[in-house]
């Protein structure tokens, strides 16, 4: 099933960071999102959040892919996570293993 990934990034994500605050506090990060073709988002996962806004800030990581490979990462992140990014579909800069704790972020209800 296809994510609306303006959607998720602008309305779902922030709400579920204020929902779990002090778990998305404890992941103790900030990121960036570019996902070509819809738009860059920071993700402030840190003390100072937890927030999700557009735009783009100083990040501990920062995630670049296309829209249609974000799309087959929220199918199946574990599986199609690793393959994109060693395909050269998924780019991180900065902190590599932040890129992991995005799964606990999305993971929030």
């Amino acid at each position: 099933m296809a994510v609306d990934i303006k959607k998720m990034f602008n309305e779902d994500l922030p709400g579920q960071l204020s929902r779990n605050a002090d778990e998305a506090k404890a992941i103790g990060a900030k990121f960036q999102i570019n996902i070509t073709g819809e738009g860059e988002w920071n993700i402030d996962a840190s003390a100072s959040g937890p927030s999700c806004k557009p735009g783009t800030d100083a990040a501990d990581c920062t995630i670049t892919i296309a829209g249609e490979d974000f799309q087959k990462l929220m199918e199946n992140p574990q599986a199609n996570g690793m393959s994109l990014f060693f395909s050269g579909k998924l780019k991180v800069t900065g902190n590599n293993m932040l890129a992991m704790k995005l799964q606990k972020l999305f993971g929030f209800k």
